[in-house]
């Protein structure tokens, strides 16, 4: 059968071996002075282009990169190397085509959501660009590389992307109350770490059946007292001693300033623990950060962390702001 693929024709000039991505278009760079400013989008580059996916619909296995010109003296590619795709004239590849390579990495089993299966990730690697068409292949060259290109690594067409814009953000409200819109959890970073700051890729499990789309700002938060990295000590914080103290007469006794708390009528009464302390506090969300929405699926999104107040983790909560 004769599959017709339709693929995005941009002009895509060498500059510093890395193709630039900009506001969801692939643009075209030269040579010029390059003067730090503040940048018109929240996220461009590697953080666009390269931040990866959780879908739980089948992807396309039938185009994928089957050799490279020195193959033969190495098996990981890179920037300016020239492979071959199995697609070529027959297919309505042409001369000067820019494809996304993506790699699936496997399915995501995870316990931080109650959606049950949520899908599989997949890593993007890169994009080549098509330099050489035969009848059932062509030569491509990487373009941009966001990790060494494998043979059999997948093509896909290149899908624009929408840079979300640098809006005016209010200060991070680190008290903020519930808004009743849905809530999800992180499930997992690019990087597969677990604690997290600002300028990082993670994923959420609300997607476009929770109607998030892209653009749309989270709100990352845990249970006020939680995301310690290791168990703290829910006892009393002063034990009681019975030497060593400064006086004499009560030497630690239960009426010196180094004995427990007590409760009661006298000091004879039951040790007041600091986990006895919370036991009949409600539910207190503690904001530890925010992000905005890159890419959304079916039952995920792919997050970029924008703004922490202390570290951020996997297991974490996200509302929509």
């Amino acid at each position: 059968m004769n599959v017709q693929l339709s693929f995005k024709r941009v002009a895509v000039p060498a500059f510093a071996g890395v193709l630039a991505f900009a506001g969801g278009v692939v643009a075209q760079q030269r040579p010029a002075l390059v003067i730090d400013r503040p940048s018109a989008t929240i996220a461009r580059g590697n953080d666009l282009y390269c931040a990866g996916y959780v879908q739980t619909s089948a992807i396309d296995t039938s185009n994928r990169i089957m050799g490279a010109y020195n193959e033969q003296d190495k098996f990981m590619y890179s920037q300016n190397n020239e492979v071959y795709i199995n697609l070529g004239a027959s297919k309505g590849v042409r001369v000067g085509d820019v494809m996304s390579v993506v790699r699936p990495r496997g399915r995501v089993s995870t316990r931080w959501t109650k959606k049950g299966s949520l899908g599989f990730y997949v890593q993007e690697v890169g994009a080549v660009e098509v330099i050489r068409v035969k009848g059932d292949h062509s030569v491509a060259r990487v373009r941009s590389s966001c990790d060494n290109f494998l043979l059999g690594d997948l093509v896909q067409p290149m899908q624009p992307r929408v840079a979300p814009a640098d809006a005016n953000r209010p200060p991070l409200d680190r008290f903020g109350d519930p808004n009743g819109k849905a809530t999800g959890r992180l499930f997992m970073s690019r990087e597969g770490r677990e604690a997290l700051a600002a300028h990082q890729i993670v994923y959420v499990d609300l997607g476009a059946e929770d109607n998030v789309q892209i653009g749309d700002y989270l709100t990352v938060f845990r249970p006020l007292g939680k995301g310690n990295p290791f168990i703290s000590d829910e006892d009393e914080s002063i034990e009681a001693r019975n030497k060593d103290f400064g006086s004499s007469e009560y030497r630690g006794t239960l009426f010196s300033n180094q004995a427990p708390r007590k409760s009661g009528d006298h000091a004879g009464g039951r040790v007041v623990t600091t986990e006895k302390a919370k036991e009949d506090r409600l539910f207190i969300r503690k904001v530890v950060g925010e992000g905005v929405v890159l890419n959304v699926r079916e039952r995920t999104a792919t997050v970029l962390l924008t703004r922490n107040a202390q570290e951020i983790h996997t297991g974490d909560w996200v509302e929509v702001q």
